[in-house]
């Protein structure tokens, strides 16, 4: 996974334990796409203190994510959601070869649906 995309969903996960000049900083970086300099400018402190805030922020993410995981979970449980789905698309196509239930059929959707719903 990219770095700038890692370090968005760890700040999605834990932005709120973080200070609001950390997560301000972080998202001015990476969500804004604002470079240190710009950054610096705004807040009135030099390019390297901006610096120092993101990389100490970012370390705090990847610790958080170190100790909890619950990115590492989500990333499991959407695992095993695509693999449902597919158990439920072949339930649905075994249904359809073998008998036809309207009630295996609608069931297999909502399965389906449910997932996605998780996933998305």
């Amino acid at each position: 996974m990219a770095d700038n995309v890692q370090i968005a969903i760890l700040l999605d996960f834990y932005g709120e334990m973080l200070t609001e000049k950390q997560r301000d900083f972080l998202g001015y970086y990476y969500n804004d796409d604002l470079s240190l300099s710009e950054i610096a400018a705004n807040e009135g402190i030099t390019r390297q203190g901006v610096r120092d805030a993101i990389k100490r922020a970012e370390t705090l993410l990847y610790e958080m994510e170190s100790k909890l995981g619950f990115v590492a979970q989500l990333g499991e449980i959407k695992k095993n959601l695509r693999q449902i789905i597919t158990c439920a698309e072949e339930i649905n196509a075994y249904n359809l070869e073998h008998g036809l239930s309207r009630e295996i059929n609608e069931t297999t959707v909502r399965i389906k649906s449910l997932a996605l719903d998780v996933i998305e």
